[in-house]
């Protein structure tokens, strides 16, 4: 296992300039990250080699890998042209992926609104889905890379989506960016569903949520289930969900990879990355 930090647990910082993403890639270091995960959000590596290359080489001299980049896609288009262009942007993620030194990279598949996010619709898409992801693998598998769906955005987000998407691709380098927490956003027991998916991961997100029932409404700051739920990031270790367990399930199975914190709570991000960190190695040793 090596614990580290996605980028995107900075976002906020990245956001308003407090960091750049050089500057983030130290900062992991100094709280013992042991990686990065690159999420170019508050930040752009498209057709900026020279950024590229500087986060690269700003790794290797603080002493962390890089172990992931994830990126959007949407392969739902109904126009043929849009969806080709899609499926060359992806390529030159693909790329920049390399370029990075990364072997694994995690590509979104496809958004609906919550209202078209129906298993009827899920198997209508998925076979225009599968062959954007099949072909994105084969070229990513040029550069020794493995492609990833995550379980997130609702529509390709509970267990069973991920796994029929896996096994209708079908190729041995595109696999899952397993995200502990987001399986709560359908309203899926975590517990059961990390069970059921860390088979078929390539990288592991660590993420923790306040939970509230549909009845309580708690305000600002919070977001909506699948069902109307009521979610909230928080700090791992201080949200709803059994974080003991979740690392428990993770640390006896065959998975032997990365793991990346995504930290998304109101706090300060720093703070809260940080905490984070120190909770998960903790709770790693003592399960």
């Amino acid at each position: 296992m090596k614990l580290g930090l996605s980028s995107y647990s900075l976002y906020s910082a990245l956001k308003s300039k407090e960091l750049d993403i050089l500057e983030a890639i130290e900062w992991i270091a100094e709280q013992g990250g042991e990686h990065i995960e690159i999420v170019p959000m508050g930040f752009s590596l498209d057709d900026n080699p020279d950024l590229t290359d500087a986060v690269r080489q700003k790794a290797e001299k603080v002493g962390i890998e890089i172990s992931n980049y994830a990126i959007g896609a949407n392969f739902i288009m109904s126009d043929e042209e849009q969806y080709e262009q899609e499926i060359e942007r992806v390529f030159k993620q693909v790329d920049i992926a390399n370029r990075l030194g990364v072997k694994l990279m995690r590509h979104d598949v496809a958004w609906r609104p919550i209202g078209e996010t129906s298993i009827l619709q899920f198997e209508q898409d998925l076979p225009r889905i599968s062959a954007a992801c099949r072909r994105i693998a084969d070229y990513a598998a040029e550069y020794g890379i493995t492609t990833s769906v995550e379980n997130h955005g609702y529509f390709v987000q509970a267990s069973d989506r991920v796994q029929t998407l896996i096994h209708h691709v079908n190729k041995p380098n595109f696999k899952t960016t397993l995200d502990t927490g987001n399986f709560l956003c359908v309203d899926e027991n975590p517990i059961k569903a990390v069970k059921k998916n860390i088979h078929n991961a390539s990288m592991v997100h660590i993420k923790d949520f306040y939970y509230r029932p549909e009845k309580f409404d708690p305000g600002e700051g919070w977001f909506q289930t699948a069902s109307g739920n009521y979610l909230r990031g928080s700090i791992v270790g201080h949200g709803d969900i059994d974080m003991y367990e979740i690392i428990k399930v993770i640390k006896h199975s065959s998975y032997d990879g990365y793991i990346s914190i995504e930290f998304e709570g109101m706090e300060d991000c720093k703070k809260g990355s940080k905490i984070s960190l120190d909770n998960v190695r903790r709770i790693w040793e003592q399960v």
